[in-house]
């Protein structure tokens, strides 16, 4: 009869949290972390630039025909449409020296972008 148990009996076989693989390198994660930071910076500049066009065309609604507040109104709606604009062409400039050009950054199919930083 066997009175003691070892530990692996008694608590299991103690094993690393699972998703953690990919942040082992400190590379790698800190690539994952530029990578979702650019996804951030992208989603809320889409919500900015959005709300800021839905307030000029608010404002073009209730201008009740002022050219004044017509104007104010149509400036925002350019602004915002100009925004976005040079949003999407800062990201494309990004997307090309970060990947043509430096070969730092890549798109996987499942997996979105990856960051493979430059070590010495």
């Amino acid at each position: 009869m066997k009175l003691a148990a070892t530990i692996d009996d008694v608590f299991g076989k103690i094993s690393p949290p699972p998703g953690g693989e990919t942040f082992v390198d400190p590379r790698a994660g800190l690539g994952k972390l530029i990578a979702t930071g650019v996804r951030l910076f992208l989603i809320i500049a889409a919500f900015v630039m959005m709300l800021y066009l839905f307030q000029g065309a608010w404002d073009w609604i209730i201008s009740g025909g002022e050219k004044e507040r017509l104007e104010k109104a149509r400036n925002k709606m350019s602004n915002a449409i100009i925004g976005m604009i040079l949003i999407v062409i800062v990201f494309a400039l990004f997307g090309v020296l970060t990947g043509n050009v430096l070969g730092i950054m890549k798109f996987t199919e499942g997996v979105g972008w990856e960051f493979n930083l430059p070590t010495l």
